[in-house]
């Protein structure tokens, strides 16, 4: 049966928690969602880098691949950088990919954007933090 490929894309920092992250938010997707075959790849700094991740799809029975970037908000990045990395013009949201001789749908995300779970989540850091007062 063939997944979907999930292609995880987080900014890249020289600070190692980036990375941690986006790996372990990689991570707990594919043990949450294993419809999906999950890797990471960054815009830049930490390595692997976007194009490298989407060669190793190649190595993978997938029939579409989702581009996921963990960002909060659109920015140059989103809008302009992660597009031209996955091969997409600029305000397109699909696409195709090359894998292993045939073609599949390519679909790129939105950023998490204004949404009720990430106003619990910083409601849940704030009762951290407080409980520390």
């Amino acid at each position: 049966m063939s997944k979907k490929g999930m292609l995880l894309v987080g900014h890249g920092s020289t600070m190692p928690y980036n990375k941690e992250l986006i790996e372990s938010t990689a991570k707990m997707i594919a043990a949450q969602t294993p419809e999906f075959v999950v890797k990471c790849g960054f815009m830049n700094i930490n390595k692997p880098s976007i194009k490298e991740s989407l060669a190793e799809f190649s190595k993978e029975n997938i029939d579409a691949l989702v581009v996921v970037p963990l960002f909060l908000a659109k920015g140059v990045h989103i809008e302009k950088d992660i597009p031209g990395e996955i091969g997409l013009p600029e305000g397109t949201k699909k696409g195709t990919f090359g894998l292993n001789g045939k073609t599949i749908p390519l679909v790129y995300a939105d950023p998490i954007g204004i949404d009720p779970l990430l106003a619990e989540l910083m409601v849940k850091n704030a009762h951290k933090a407080l409980a520390h007062v």
